[in-house]
C-alpha cells in the first residue's frame, strides 16, 4: 500500500517555491555558465584561446562583471565547480559578484553523460554517489539550486524504455536530495538535436521522456513546487530536410510540455540545443506567442546563445574585454525582448 511520507517541512517547502519563483520572475532567465573543462576548452579553441584555468576564469568574469542592467534579464547563474571558488581580479568572489546584483547562484552538480551499461548507444549521467554531502557544501558555500543533465538521441532504435526509465530515475533521485539541503533542482532531460527526424518525432519523443519524468518525480516524493524543468524545445534533427517556422516549433513544445508537465512546476526554462543567437530568441518569442494555455513561466536557460558573440568579441585580448561584456548584455536584453513581446 502506497503511504504518505513528510520528506519535508512546510518551511523548507515554503523556501523552495521561495529560490525557484525568484529564478523566474517574469521577464527573467539563466545564464548556464556551467561548462566543464572539456567543453569550455571546446569553446576556446575556436578563438584560438588556450584551455587554461586562467583564461577560463578570465571569460566567466567578462559574464559576471556585467553591470545593473543585467538585473532585469537574469535571475540565476548556473556554476561550474570550478567557477564556483574563482576570484575576479580585485579578489571578489564570482559567487559575491553575482549574490550583489540580487541574483541567485546555481551549481552543476552531475559528473558528466557515461555509457549505459548492457545497452547499444545509451547514456545515463553519473554523480549520485557523495551527492549529499556535496549539496551540504555547495549550500554553504552560496548556491541555491542546482542542474543535472541527462541526454537522449532519436534513432530508430533510440531513446529506448530503459533509457529513458532509467533517466528519469537518476533525475528524480537528484531532485529529492538537492530539496533535503534546500536547494532547488532543475531537471535537464535533453532530446539532441543530432539526426535527421522530423518536428513530430521530437515531439513524440519529449512527450515519452517527460512523462516518464514526472512519474518518477511523484515516485521519489520530490515537492514539484520547489523545482524547475530545463528541456530542450522540440525541433526537427540538424539534418531533417524540412524546414519548420518557429510557430510550428512553438506549437510542437507547447503541446508536448501541456500533455506531460504538471501545473505544480513553478517554470519552464528552455535550453538553446545547438540552436544560433537568433534562433533561440525567435523561438522563445514564438513559445511564448502561442495560443495554448501555459501554466508556468516560459523563459530561457541558456548557454551558447548568450555567450557566443562576447566569446568572439573577446579572443583572448583584455583590450576586448569591455566590448565584450556589452555583447553579452546585449543578447540577455534580446532574450528578455522576446519574453515581453
Amino acid at each position: 500500500m502506497t503511504h504518505q511520507f513528510p520528506a519535508l517541512t512546510s518551511v523548507q517547502k515554503r523556501e523552495l517555491q521561495d529560490i525557484a519563483l525568484g529564478i523566474v520572475a517574469p521577464g527573467k532567465g539563466i545564464l548556464a555558465a556551467d561548462e566543464s573543462v572539456g567543453s569550455m576548452g571546446k569553446c576556446l579553441h575556436q578563438i584560438g584561446v588556450e584551455n587554461t584555468e586562467e583564461n577560463r576564469r578570465q571569460f566567466r568574469q567578462i559574464l559576471f562583471s556585467a553591470d545593473e542592467r543585467i538585473k532585469s534579464c537574469i535571475g540565476g547563474v548556473i556554476f561550474f565547480h570550478e567557477t564556483l571558488y574563482q576570484q575576479a581580479d580585485d579578489g571578489t568572489l564570482f559567487v559575491k559578484m553575482i549574490q550583489d546584483k540580487g541574483i541567485t547562484v546555481g551549481i552543476k552538480v552531475d559528473k558528466g553523460i557515461v555509457p549505459l551499461a548492457g545497452t547499444n548507444g545509451v547514456s545515463t549521467s553519473q554523480g549520485l554517489d557523495g551527492l549529499s554531502e556535496r549539496c551540504a557544501q555547495y549550500k554553504k558555500d552560496g548556491a541555491n539550486f542546482a542542474k543535472w543533465r541527462c541526454v537522449f538521441k532519436i534513432s530508430d532504435a533510440t531513446p529506448s524504455t530503459l533509457s529513458i526509465k532509467e533517466n528519469a530515475n537518476v533525475l528524480a533521485r537528484y531532485s529529492s536530495i538537492c530539496q533535503q539541503h534546500g536547494i532547488v533542482p532543475i531537471v535537464e532531460p535533453e532530446i539532441l538535436p543530432d539526426g535527421d527526424h522530423d518536428l513530430r518525432r521530437c515531439q513524440y519523443v519529449t512527450e515519452k521522456v517527460l512523462a516518464a519524468l514526472y512519474k518518477a518525480m511523484s515516485d521519489h516524493h520530490v515537492y514539484l513546487e520547489g523545482t524547475l524543468l530545463k528541456p530542450n524545445m522540440a525541433t526537427a534533427g540538424n539534418r531533417c530536410s524540412t524546414k519548420y517556422s518557429a510557430e510550428e516549433v512553438a506549437m510542437a513544445t507547447v503541446t508536448a510540455l501541456c500533455r506531460t508537465v504538471p501545473p505544480a512546476v513553478t517554470g519552464v526554462l528552455f535550453l538553446s540545443g545547438g540552436q544560433s543567437e537568433e534562433e533561440a530568441s525567435v523561438n522563445l518569442n514564438a513559445i511564448n506567442k502561442c495560443p495554448l494555455v501555459k501554466h508556468w513561466g516560459l523563459t530561457f536557460s541558456y548557454g551558447r546563445a548568450l555567450q557566443a558573440s562576447a566569446l568572439k568579441t573577446w579572443c583572448g585580448h583584455n583590450q576586448n574585454e569591455d566590448a565584450a561584456t556589452e555583447q553579452f548584455i546585449k543578447r540577455a536584453e534580446a532574450c528578455t525582448f522576446f519574453l515581453n513581446a
